[in-house]
């Protein structure tokens, strides 16, 4: 039923926002990867709501559980189960829409593909989901960091705001240095001061988070379905809110000659190959090329907004409604870490995909 993903590094996620817990099984993990509770923990604390002051204030604070799978600070390459119980559910929130369908949610979806659905905060349709994704995410990370691969998600742009285009013109180990998670601190400042704007006008905004991947091989990726690129894809656009994808030059180079677009290869001072120019974003035919990976996710404005909307309910009556609650007035600062954890589960499971490619 499309709760899992991967094909070795395998996740199943289960639970939803207002249920007794949120959580993750990871199956497939090699044995020995060294991982503590509180290294979990810390990106739960980077996605979790309540975090600054442009986030939402519910006070979730997404304490996670190891039940199996690691024993003694190292994963025993048994299935690993991390679970989150939820405390600050607020439930009576959501009752004024048992029976309304919110504007650009998933409520007449999911309503006209299961019958049913859990209104309390969307159920199994809300973005609680994705810190099962994030808990998983860390496994990868910290396999992959073993291969000398680095993963870093940043906030590029909110609304109108952006940062340099060129992610090498940053310090991209700032990232946290903002609330905004954008490593460029003017840029930050203007793009908290526009959602701080938009939450006092009961609004929301959107935006684009930029991930950039270092250190990836030669070879990682399929050549035909399974592209590299087309998991990336795939996996950026299961994120809640997420509109667009976009890796490499993009829509942008379609405004370029072959002659400009190509990236040219040579063989540096250490004997390894490489290109002049990086257009193809990593990834070329579908697989990895060894240079940097660069890709955008462009996410949507909240849905939920503190103004009157018109919409129906499930029997079709024209209503009124507004939003009531505690939502974020923007995402991107807390979708940093799930794109930083879909990315990782992508590749590590790429990295073991390729064991079974060749003869050494």
């Amino acid at each position: 039923m499309s709760n899992t993903y991967g094909s070795i590094f395998r996740i199943t996620t289960f639970g939803e926002s207002h249920g007794t817990a949120v959580g993750v099984i990871v199956d497939g993990c090699p044995a020995g990867l060294p991982i503590t509770v509180e290294e979990i923990q810390a990106a739960l604390d980077r996605r979790r709501p309540g975090q600054s002051k442009i986030t939402t204030p519910r006070d979730e604070k997404d304490q996670v559980q190891i039940l199996s799978g690691i024993f003694n600070g190292q994963t025993q390459g048994t299935p690993i189960a991390l679970t989150v119980f939820n405390k600050d559910q607020a439930s009576h929130d959501y009752s004024h829409i048992e029976s309304a369908f919110r504007p650009s949610h998933a409520d007449y979806t999911y309503t006209a593909k299961y019958g049913s659905r859990d209104h309390r905060g969307g159920g199994r349709s809300s973005a609680r989901e994705t810190l099962a994704r994030v808990a998983a995410g860390v496994l990868a990370q910290k396999f992959l960091a073993l291969q000398g691969i680095q993963i870093t998600a940043y906030v590029s742009q909110v609304g109108s705001i952006f940062a340099p285009a060129d992610y090498t013109q940053m310090d991209l180990s700032q990232v946290d240095s903002t609330i905004v998670r954008c490593p460029h601190p003017e840029t930050a400042q203007a793009m908290i001061q526009l959602i701080e704007e938009t939450r006092d006008k009961l609004d929301t905004i959107g935006g684009v988070v930029s991930c950039v991947i270092k250190g990836v091989p030669a070879g990682l990726g399929e050549p035909v379905f399974d592209k590299l690129h087309a998991e990336l894809g795939k996996a950026m656009l299961s994120i809640n809110a997420v509109k667009g994808f976009e890796y490499g030059s993009g829509f942008e180079g379609v405004r370029m000659y072959g002659s400009q677009h190509n990236d040219v290869f040579y063989t540096d001072d250490k004997g390894q190959v490489r290109t002049h120019t990086n257009h193809s974003g990593g990834i070329q035919g579908g697989i990895s090329n060894g240079q940097d990976i660069y890709f955008k996710v462009a996410f949507k404005p909240v849905a939920t907004i503190l103004q009157t909307q018109d919409t129906i309910d499930k029997e079709g009556n024209e209503i009124k409604l507004q939003g009531k609650g505690r939502h974020d007035p923007c995402v991107l600062p807390r979708a940093v870490p799930i794109v930083d954890a879909m990315a990782a589960l992508v590749l590590a499971d790429f990295v073991l995909r390729q064991r079974a490619n060749k003869i050494d």
